[in-house]
């Protein structure tokens, strides 16, 4: 039988081990993305509603499109003069290696109320800094 502190001492090392390599794969950037962007096409559905869709190859998956999608949804509002968004809904498919979103924000001058809120400025500059483009 192991003594109680050998077995806090194995179970703190397993614990570290087991947040290091959280952190690597969290917080290490993939050498292998190498996205391409096949366009978009913003859709004004009215005064404040926007559409926004979005093609891709290369995707890791939904988030990836997403974030496209996102992009380029925060550069349509700075270039309205609108300084941010409100996220409604994101619709992703995949056909044939070529990823596709369809997503709809409502873009205002003031912070909207909601959870799903956009700061087009921040936004964008994420966005150039990872090279996704904004319009």
């Amino acid at each position: 039988m192991m003594h109680p502190a050998a077995i806090a001492s194995v179970g703190l090392a397993l614990a570290g081990l087991a947040a290091c390599g959280a952190a690597d794969e969290a917080g290490a950037p993939d050498e292998n993305f190498a996205p391409d962007y096949r366009g978009a096409e913003v859709r004004m559905l009215d005064a404040e509603l926007i559409q926004v869709l979005v093609a891709m190859k290369g995707a890791r998956g939904i988030a990836d499109v997403e974030d496209h999608a996102r992009c380029v949804a925060a550069g349509q509002a700075q270039a309205r003069g609108q300084g941010f968004l409100r996220h409604l809904r994101t619709n992703v498919a995949r056909r044939a290696g070529l990823w596709q979103g369809d997503a709809i924000y409502t873009m205002s001058a003031a912070l909207p109320r909601g959870l799903r809120t956009i700061d087009a400025a921040v936004t964008v500059r994420d966005c150039r800094k990872q090279g996704i483009p904004t319009i």
